[in-house]
């Protein structure tokens, strides 16, 4: 089964609130016939719009080839944080890749942050600072206050603040959590509106966006000269590079790399307005991160929350993605038990083995990155310039990030699913019991 078409209408936006509430944008023309371009870009999330406005920017010729709407996949539909650092841990980075090479990649996350705050300012869309992480146990608010310090002695970020019980619960008002940290250089964001806004910086540089141009095969170049050929239903595009820019929607395009990414389904609901009672569960316009190993987070959006959780594994989105959310919504805040849930919608992200992207060379003049492992609105973002700098030559930063090792996951393409289902279900279990 293609995740492409599993769980959406062909050509639409999801029943989500951020398309119930994103900016206009253009209905995009499908691809018809043959054209030429120095690169093609198969993926219209962030780091596909991104790498186009980059290379557009300096010059070169670029198609974009999307399988439904700019902005359709996880770009769309997810949490809207924009994170600090990488996804791991900068102690476990320094021990994966040694502290120069992590220290290298901190700056890189930094640099992603600062990209994406700009480039939402120029496409005017609004962004907000702040993330709440909220501990569940003693243990992890000590290892949160150890990793601020770390991050300041260390690397010089000041912006996180340690909070005990009582610091937390002045700005997150729920019963569930013992303490933790704010990061006030992190942020969020409408994603949808960020996806879109990029996509018309591309395309004001210069860049072709199609959508409804699902790409059906690729044939790359194998010497020096040669042209690849992005094949879709009524066109292709002949081009000098490839950048794949598909996350986890790779399956049926590169086996080299979804071998090595895994796609998993998470689950966001939009609570109805909630006025003067938002302040009960937001007591200022940040967002918030759990410790969960299935994670909940969650934002506002003017006075609605907009809160996730819940993952799965299989192709298929559940039948009653309110019913799945609306659990973790009501232990976190039981004072909203019962409250009206006017949308509910699930997405699919890409998770790798250590939690790092993978980012690979897997052909001749091609490029890949993926796996942001929920950590991708600023790094996914930041991922594009990466590549449109690689194919310029102008910068190092996507062969840093190739250096990080990229497993196979267990069993392969084949095996995956089942056998990472077995341990989410495992880590869920843990979650529950509260280990």
């Amino acid at each position: 089964m293609n995740l492409l078409f599993a769980n959406d209408r062909p050509g639409e936006f999801p029943q989500s609130f951020y398309a119930a509430s994103r900016d206009p944008a253009p209905d995009r023309p499908a691809l018809a016939g043959a054209i030429r371009a120095d690169v093609a870009v198969v993926g219209a999330g962030y780091t596909g719009l991104s790498a186009a406005l980059h290379l557009a920017r300096a010059g070169r010729r670029v198609v974009v080839l999307e399988a439904h709407r700019a902005g359709f996949g996880a770009s769309g539909r997810n949490g809207g944080q924009i994170g600090s650092g990488q996804r791991l841990e900068m102690p476990d980075l320094e021990h994966m890749a040694g502290k120069p090479a992590a220290r290298r990649m901190w700056d890189m996350a930094e640099e992603a942050k600062a990209l994406t705050y700009a480039l939402a300012a120029e496409a005017g869309v609004p962004t907000h600072r702040g993330i709440a992480h909220c501990a569940l146990h003693e243990r992890e608010v000590t290892h949160a206050h150890h990793m601020a310090e770390h991050l300041a002695t260390q690397y010089g970020y000041d912006a996180i603040t340690p909070l005990d019980r009582d610091g937390l619960a002045a700005l997150i008002p729920s019963p569930l959590y013992v303490g933790g940290d704010i990061d006030r250089g992190a942020g969020h964001v409408h994603p949808l509106n960020l996806a879109l806004g990029i996509a018309r910086l591309a395309e004001a540089a210069g860049a072709q966006i199609f959508e409804r141009s699902a790409v059906t095969k690729i044939r790359h170049a194998h010497h020096a000269g040669e042209t690849s050929r992005v094949i879709t239903a009524a066109g292709e595009v002949s081009c000098d590079h490839v950048i794949l820019a598909a996350n986890g929607y790779l399956d049926h395009l590169e086996p080299k790399i979804a071998a090595r990414v895994m796609p998993i389904n998470n689950y966001i609901v939009a609570t109805e307005p909630l006025g003067p009672r938002l302040r009960e569960v937001l007591t200022e316009n940040i967002a918030a991160h759990d410790t969960k190993f299935v994670v909940n987070y969650w934002r506002a959006h003017e006075d609605r929350l907009l809160f996730g959780g819940g993952e799965t594994v299989s192709y298929r989105f559940p039948r009653d993605i309110a019913a799945l959310v609306r659990k973790p919504l009501e232990q976190v805040y039981p004072q909203l038990k019962g409250v009206k849930i006017t949308h509910a919608w699930g997405g699919t992200l890409a998770i790798t083995v250590n939690r790092m992207p993978c980012f690979r060379r897997p052909h001749l003049n091609c490029l890949s990155a993926s796996g942001f492992s929920g950590h991708g609105v600023a790094l996914a973002t930041h991922a594009g310039k990466l590549m449109a700098e690689a194919v310029t030559a102008t910068g190092d930063g996507f062969d840093v990030m190739a250096t990080l090792p990229a497993h196979i996951f267990p069993g392969g393409s084949h095996l995956r699913f089942p056998l990472l289902a077995l341990g989410m279900g495992w880590y869920s279990l843990r979650d529950r019991l509260g280990f």
